[in-house]
């Protein structure tokens, strides 16, 4: 009677299904890494790359594993980037910029980085802008102007706000406040 394969799933422990694959059995224990690491949340395809290397699996059966995986929709860098993007935008606020570095560091192609950002313009990078300078700013309340200008400023710079946009925001959070902001630069910190 043939062994049947353990995939990930079909067990409690499914790295002890990818442990009982036996090594002459590469492109089977590729499978197996890849499935189970696409259970819990979608990969780049670099991501699934970087852990077959990791498990030393040949680049070869790698490579063709991952294709695989392409040609049948499991692996699809655009629609990662593109979730992504809205992901991390409306839940974290995240602008362009920060984004783009994001995704970078998963792997994704410089041109679906592109394109997913894209998805944002500069009009809804403005409006959420607005909207955590807003909920920051009861925060900053007691403190003297240019503290908070720099808080607020400084939080929105570390989650990709372009400097201007970011400067303009914050001064027009705090005239709404009734803050002298006459004497403040327009451009720059």
């Amino acid at each position: 009677m043939a062994r049947r394969t353990e995939w990930p799933g079909d067990s409690a422990d499914s790295s002890r299904a990818e442990k009982e694959l036996s090594p002459q059995e590469p492109a089977e224990r590729a499978r197996a890494i890849c499935l189970r690491l696409l259970t819990g949340t979608p990969r780049t395809r670099k991501q699934l790359a970087d852990a077959l290397r990791k498990r030393e699996i040949p680049d070869e059966v790698a490579e063709e594993v991952l294709s695989r995986f392409e040609d049948v929709g499991l692996i699809d860098d655009a629609a990662f980037a593109g979730a992504w993007v809205e992901s991390r935008h409306h839940g974290r606020g995240l602008a362009r910029r920060a984004l783009a570095r994001e995704l970078r560091t998963k792997g994704v192609d410089a041109e679906l980085i592109d394109e997913a950002v894209g998805q944002l313009d500069s009009e809804q990078e403005e409006e959420t802008a607005r909207e955590l300078v807003a909920r920051k700013l009861r925060a900053t309340r007691g403190l003297d102007r240019d503290r908070r200008l720099r808080r607020l400023a400084g939080m929105l710079a570390r989650k990709g706000y372009p400097e201007g946009m970011a400067l303009r925001v914050v001064r027009q959070a705090l005239e709404a406040e009734g803050e002298d902001t006459d004497d403040l630069p327009h451009e720059g910190f």
